[in-house]
């Protein structure tokens, strides 16, 4: 099992930016394709990004396309999910997550889960 942290929310006003991270030990990330879900409070889970074990295609729910970057560095076992020009909707819970299959990932399946990180947007 690989288990994964994230980092880098925290309260941004509307139209600005965060990075979030998530760093991955035990596995290397290699070996994973990756993504990005959120929860907002009193919304299921849903998915936002995803990448490839190679990081050669990405994936992105249609209310963050254009606007949210997936991005992997296996050397530093890490995927980032850069989020520009944020609205007060992207407020939620973020969580990192790995699957050995990316349409696991795609799909909401993914086996391995971070503990996830807040997002708050204020207007």
């Amino acid at each position: 099992q690989v288990q994964l942290v994230e980092s880098g929310g925290g309260l941004v006003q509307a139209g600005g930016s965060l990075r979030l991270s998530c760093a991955a030990s035990g596995r290397t990330i290699s070996s994973y394709a990756m993504g990005w879900f959120r929860q907002a409070p009193g919304k299921e889970r849903e998915f936002v990004a995803g990448i490839s074990r190679s990081g050669g295609s990405t994936y992105y729910s249609s209310s963050v396309k254009g606007r949210f970057t997936i991005s992997r560095d296996n050397a530093k076992n890490t995927v980032y999910l850069q989020m520009n020009s944020l609205k007060p909707e992207d407020t939620a819970a973020y969580y990192c997550a790995a699957d050995m299959y990316t349409n696991r990932v795609t799909m909401g399946t993914p086996s391995n889960w971070g503990q996830g990180t807040q997002v708050t947007v204020s207007s």
